[in-house]
């Protein structure tokens, strides 16, 4: 019995299926199986079973589940043990949405990095909400910069606002409103595919059926389908001023937007908190990292989160 077996487990049963959990973990769904498979062979039990389009655990699975959190959890642990005794920067893992990762994730943690003096060796990339409740409690995370993650209390999660900002809907300048909202073509990036996240919700108070919704690699691109005529695109005011102010994007008034909405810092509570994770949530109430937060940045491709601790074991 392995830690990566283990962990394959913990992340199949939380987020209830072998792709989603190869998908966070950035490798093949046979690699994952195979994990599981001598998981259950070792143990003598099924763990996990199919239900439905999910997956359920069985009383045997049920009892290993907080075990194998916990050493999934202490693996971390020992991992960052060693660094510190290597003398090597602490590590700082941070979950961000993709519009987060794609404008503000890199000049942040570039600030974090000169405001530290070089401690702490800081990493991010995209993950859901759904992944981020599963990556953190399991220490596969340190911080989440994004949605409100509170809800289960067992989960150990702690958010706290951060920023205020308004979500728009933008279109080029020769769109014309034809219709209800949700019979027009909406452009999105990955956040759309996301029912948790700011745009998630949008397409659903609108009901936009999927036919009506094209997913583009990030905002930029959608941004671009937008002031090519090809329907409308959901942004933060801030980000996408730049091309409002242009005359490239004009701002699109609906029954549902503008919206206020927040982004939040998310970290287990203090007793569990990383050194790192306690000195990035200090600095994201200072006026170096609002400024960050509210300056737009020229955008880059959000990259998938790969929790470090498992990239290390697989390989």
């Amino acid at each position: 019995m392995t830690l990566t077996q283990l962990g394959a487990f913990v992340l199949v049963a939380r987020l209830g299926s072998v792709r989603a959990a190869a998908d966070v973990l950035g490798v093949s769904e046979p690699a994952v199986s195979r994990a599981l498979a001598a998981l259950r062979q070792h143990l003598g039990d099924q763990l996990l079973v199919r239900d439905g389009n999910g997956m359920a655990l069985t009383e045997g699975g049920n009892r290993l589940f907080g075990i194998a959190s916990q050493m999934v959890a202490l693996g971390s642990d020992a991992e960052a043990a060693v660094r510190a005794a290597k003398g090597a920067p602490a590590r700082l893992r941070l979950l961000v949405s993709s519009t987060i990762a794609e404008f503000i994730a890199t000049p942040l943690l570039e600030g974090f990095g000169r405001r530290s003096g070089g401690a702490f060796d800081a990493s991010s990339g995209v993950a859901s909400v759904g992944e981020m409740r599963v990556l953190l409690p399991n220490r596969l995370a340190d911080v989440a910069l994004g949605p409100d993650l509170r809800g289960d209390a067992d989960s150990g999660l702690i958010s706290e606002p951060v920023l205020k900002y308004r979500i728009i809907l933008v279109a080029g300048q020769n769109f014309r409103a034809a219709g209800s909202p949700g019979r027009w073509p909406w452009l999105v990036d990955s956040s759309g595919t996301d029912p948790d996240s700011d745009t998630g919700r949008l397409l659903r108070g609108f009901r936009v059926p999927e036919s009506s919704i094209r997913v583009f690699p990030n905002q930029t691109a959608a941004w671009a389908a937008a002031a090519d005529g090809l329907g409308v695109a959901p942004a933060v005011a801030t980000l996408v001023s730049r091309q409002v102010r242009r005359g490239e994007l004009k701002v699109v008034d609906t029954e549902l937007t503008p919206a206020v909405a927040c982004w939040y810092v998310t970290t287990l509570r203090p007793e569990r908190r990383t050194a790192a994770a306690r000195y990035l949530r200090n600095f994201l109430s200072t006026p170096d990292a609002m400024q960050l937060m509210c300056s737009p940045g020229t955008g880059v491709s959000p990259s998938r989160f790969r929790p470090p601790v498992y990239v290390t074991i697989w390989s």
